[in-house]
């Protein structure tokens, strides 16, 4: 079996995968981060949201070894210092969530937004998260929180 090697979340990592592998699947089972959740396995739901060499991609629909050499960060590697990331602390204070399943890959895609364009209006932060899948919120608060975390990360 062939070895893959990245660095996720700032940590030098490697493993024996078959060929077929996905990203999410190394991601969940070698490395045990299960933020990364596998909502469709159809890549319709963006749950598996990471950053790959700093943008944002659909890990379900990426092969493990295409990752190789790369810099991946996932939901666990947002939050520094034992401080969350400010889309984290967004979508918490404006209750961004409710069963928190798509929220790892919504704030993954949020941040990636705000890192491309600081300050999105309300049409941008929806057209822009139109491959994320939220069935509870409606939106409304995740948009909220999104605008709130551009601000504060420099928009």
């Amino acid at each position: 079996m062939p070895t893959v090697s990245m660095t996720v979340n700032g940590q030098a990592v490697s493993g024996e995968i078959e060929d077929r592998t996905l990203l999410v699947e190394f991601i969940r089972e070698n490395l045990n981060l299960t933020g990364t959740h596998v909502g469709c396995d159809t890549s319709q739901c963006g749950s598996c949201v990471v950053h790959v060499n700093g943008d944002s991609l659909k890990s379900c629909t990426m092969l493990a070894m295409q990752a190789n050499g790369a810099e991946v960060t996932t939901i666990e590697g947002l939050a520094q210092g034992g401080e969350m990331h400010p889309m984290q602390q967004a979508f918490q204070d404006n209750h961004g969530l409710q069963c928190g399943f798509c929220t790892p890959g919504m704030v993954m895609s949020a941040v990636d937004l705000v890192e491309k364009n600081p300050n999105p209006d309300e049409t941008t932060i929806r057209e822009q998260l139109e491959g994320n899948i939220c069935r509870c919120t409606g939106y409304h608060n995740i948009v909220k929180a999104v605008q709130q975390a551009a601000k504060t990360m420099g928009g």
